[in-house]
């Protein structure tokens, strides 16, 4: 019987190719779910941008101390027109006599009643001082100090309203009472007080004196609604603007918190007492409580 001839199979050399191929499509889709777990932040974009610029035009900055939150991107002068109209605007209000506090509550109403109608913003008061109560979620995300875009354009109107006068602003932060601890803020009193110097930052920018205010975080101890319903955190969880009449004021509520304050007729005294003048520094360029007076 013949013996059959074995068949040399041919050797594929191409083999890799399957290899190569499981490869790039592996490598593919780690780059599609990694875009898709990402978010891409404006405002840090903006940041980084201006943060870049500062280091490379201005080389001063860079030994300057590291500020508390972020700043929204701005030129390190003010814009000389904004500062003129300030300049008329309170140069006007001396001349009319009226209430500051009133007057600013009242230009706070008419620029925001459509966040007040919607129970984001609220405006109250006394005779001795005036409180903006915002929301946090209108002004950062969850769990952090970076406002977000929406915040930039929200305290720039703002600070517009209280540029002109002279009353002390003293702003709180507050937390609700799910305890946070990350690497930045190992509790509800970092989160709080990043928050109201964050806010006390981009009001300077806006064209508020340094010299006028203050910042402080009172984490979750005061809260105003019950911390047992998602309502009631959202509620909590607020930043809270502080126009007083005088630094006297300012500092008595600066003590227990807006919401413990109770007005006394001892604090009261006419006119507009502002706080001492801010020393010669561009605003945004360093810690935001060393330019303020501790309260």
């Amino acid at each position: 019987m013949a013996r059959r001839r074995h068949q040399e199979e041919h050797e594929n050399h191409e083999r890799w190719l399957v290899s190569y191929a499981d490869f790039i499509t592996l490598l593919f889709a780690f780059f599609v779910v990694m875009y898709s777990i990402s978010s891409i932040n404006e405002g840090k974009y903006k940041i980084l941008s201006d943060t870049l610029v500062g280091v490379f035009n201005q080389p001063d900055r860079s030994i300057k101390p590291i500020p508390v939150g972020e700043e929204k991107p701005r030129t390190a002068e003010p814009d000389r027109s904004m500062a003129e109209e300030s300049e008329r605007t309170q140069t006007s209000l001396d001349d009319s006599g009226a209430d500051p506090l009133q007057q600013i509550a009242q230009n706070v109403r008419d620029a925001f009643g459509d966040l007040i109608n919607a129970d984001q913003l609220n405006v109250s008061g006394n005779e001795l001082w005036v409180e903006i109560e915002m929301n946090s979620s209108l002004l950062f995300p969850s769990g952090d100090a970076i406002p977000n875009d929406v915040a930039f354009d929200l305290i720039e109107r703002i600070a517009r309203i209280l540029a002109p006068y002279g009353n002390p602003v003293h702003v709180e932060g507050f937390t609700d009472n799910l305890p946070i601890a990350t690497s930045r803020f190992p509790s509800n009193w970092e989160l709080s007080s990043a928050r109201a110097a964050s806010i006390v930052r981009m009001l300077a920018m806006g064209g508020v004196s340094p010299g006028r205010m203050a910042a402080v975080g009172y984490g979750e101890f005061q809260p105003v609604a019950d911390n047992a319903t998602a309502e009631g955190r959202a509620r909590n969880r607020r930043v809270v603007l502080v126009v007083s009449r005088n630094l006297d004021v300012r500092r008595s509520v600066s003590g227990v918190g807006s919401a413990n304050a109770k007005p006394d007729a001892a604090l009261q005294k006419a006119g507009t007492q502002p706080a001492p003048p801010a020393p010669a520094q561009a605003p945004g360029t360093g810690a935001v409580n060393s330019l303020s007076p501790a309260p």
